[in-house]
């Protein structure tokens, strides 16, 4: 058993194309973003080699996500792989709401054995991002095995049955939360309140798109003023603009009610980490909003792993030397033009 944290690109992108060549009997790909640049046209060309060698392949990408054509993958598919995009898009009357339900899980599931969870994609566009992805070497990687061929038999098709298809996977100190397209059942925000309501601590939140609804909000400020010492790390600016602009009308609030909010400058941090108490840690897909609550597929690893936790409270630690703490004098000195744009995008908060 062996769990190693990576959250540098260039590292971990040459760690998981070193897997991909050892590889002896399949691999498995799920990914919201495979772009046609530098780092994707290194993953595409070492699966061709593997799938002419004779091992099994299958990548599911999303359509919304992977802007590549059907043709980028051709050399896997001449060769025995599978390659399959999830619902592309769709002219319709509800065309925002329909397309917004996305597969945004990243997983890389090899030889029974190996297995990858976290937050980056296949594309260079984020390399010089900070990103967070756990590689996992025990039995856990089984269970993401049958999760990636469950998502990979069902990815055209509606679910009916989305309780069965959001129920957790418990094993040992492990729980890996499924996440579905749902306003009913959102089990990732479930489980983010809960252990937000049960903190008697700390809890850290690492982010790159912070955009909480009003329960969790509440929750978090219940928790200060309880005593829990929260922290809130997020990018000084992320890759949209926009939702930059509708995050910060929130920040003021969190941080007028003793939240700490660290801010990180150099580029956009697009890591997805959540720990609690010093125990208990999540690391997955999901970010910290409503679009991904509400309309995505997501999944997370949550767990109590002394030797997990210790990795993650390293990375926090070396995040926070490359933040500022929040601003709150300027913040409330922001520009009307910019809270009247904050204003006019509440109303579709849950499409960012």
């Amino acid at each position: 058993m062996s769990f190693n944290f990576y959250d540098e690109p260039l590292t971990f992108y040459n760690v998981m194309l070193d897997d991909i060549r050892k590889a002896s009997q399949y691999i498995f790909l799920e990914t919201y973003k495979f772009a046609n640049d530098a780092i994707g046209i290194k993953f595409r060309d070492a699966l061709v080699r593997k799938a002419k060698q004779g091992i099994r392949v299958i990548i599911l990408v999303d359509s919304w996500g992977t802007s590549v054509a059907e043709s980028f993958f051709s050399e896997i598919k001449e060769n025995g792989g599978e390659v399959k995009f999830f619902k592309k898009l769709k002219l319709s009357i509800d065309f925002l709401s329909r397309n917004h339900l996305r597969n945004h899980r990243k997983i890389l599931v090899i030889d029974d054995k190996i297995s990858y969870v976290g937050s980056p994609n296949i594309t260079g566009y984020s390399i010089n991002w900070r990103e967070s992805v756990l590689r996992i070497e025990n039995e856990l990687s089984l269970q993401f095995k049958k999760i990636f061929l469950e998502d990979y038999s069902l990815s055209k098709k509606y679910f009916p049955n989305k309780r069965k298809f959001t129920r957790g996977i418990k094993q040992g100190d492990f729980e890996i939360v499924k996440d579905l397209p749902s306003s009913v059942f959102q089990p990732t925000r479930k489980k983010f309140l809960s252990l937000i309501r049960n903190a008697k601590k700390e809890i850290i939140i690492e982010t790159p798109y912070f955009l909480p609804g009003s329960t969790i909000r509440k929750a978090l400020i219940n928790a200060a003023e309880r005593g829990v010492l929260i922290t809130i790390i997020t990018p000084l600016h992320s890759d949209v603009e926009l939702f930059d602009i509708l995050r910060n009308r929130y920040l003021g609030l969190l941080f007028k009610n003793n939240i700490i909010i660290f801010q990180y400058y150099p580029d956009n941090l697009h890591a997805k980490l959540m720990l609690v108490d010093n125990e208990t840690f999540c690391i997955g897909s999901s970010n910290f909003d409503y679009r991904s609550f509400r309309f995505m597929h997501e999944i997370n690893l949550l767990g109590k792993n002394k030797n997990i936790i210790f990795l993650i409270v390293n990375h926090f630690a070396e995040t926070k030397q490359d933040c500022h703490i929040f601003d709150y004098d300027k913040w409330l000195k922001r520009p009307w033009t910019l809270k009247i744009i904050e204003l006019l995008l509440v109303p579709i908060r849950h499409f960012f």
